[in-house]
């Protein structure tokens, strides 16, 4: 006798959590699958591109999610919860460093400049662009930094954006209205319209 398989592609994410509280393990696999992407490329912009220790902050935020499925509250929508934990998770972090401030290397971002690419000017400028984007968000304060990875890199609402923050939506735009102000005048130099 086959036995019938419940299909979580279609269940809402925070269905999948009341599946998880249930124990069923293929919904924890479903939201995994769902979300360890986009979190791996939040927490690689908010921990320094460090490749290891944001694929360790995704494991342990996914441990937290099988280990204590009740910590998530039903009534809150998964997307801006899961964001509120990496976001803390983060902050956590940043308070660490500070203890151990020490000497900070940002020599994790070597490029090699002789890839064998069809189009070396475009690689060139490409990386370029990416280093100054880097530095400039690195230059950020970290609420700008935050506002702004969450809403453009991460495709956040704003209303999202406020809720993961726990500030009004007023501030969440102005943070971001200053955010992209500055990067845009950080990066003018690679404006195609500036540079006709």
């Amino acid at each position: 006798m086959k036995l019938l398989r419940t299909s979580y592609t279609n269940f809402t994410d925070e269905m999948l959590m009341e599946a998880i509280m249930r124990g069923e393990k293929r919904a924890f696999d479903e939201l995994y699958q769902r979300y360890s992407g986009p979190l791996l490329g939040y927490f690689m912009r908010m921990l320094w591109r460090d490749r290891e220790k944001s694929e360790d902050f995704v494991h342990d935020l996914f441990a937290k999610i099988v280990n204590k499925p009740e910590y998530f509250d039903p009534t809150r929508n998964f997307k801006t919860w899961v964001y509120s934990v990496a976001n803390n998770m983060c902050k956590n972090e940043y308070k660490k460093a500070e203890v151990r401030k020490g000497t900070r290397n940002d020599l994790d971002n070597h490029f090699s400049l002789f890839d064998t690419t069809a189009n070396v000017m475009n690689e060139v400028q490409d990386r370029f662009f990416q280093e100054a984007f880097k530095q400039s968000m690195d230059e950020l304060d970290q609420k700008h930094k935050e506002a702004f990875a969450l809403r453009h890199l991460d495709g956040l609402s704003i209303l999202e954006i406020a809720e993961v923050l726990g500030v009004a939506e007023g501030t969440i735009k102005s943070r971001l209205f200053y955010a992209t102000k500055y990067l845009a005048e950080k990066l003018k130099e690679f404006d195609p319209q500036l540079n006709r």
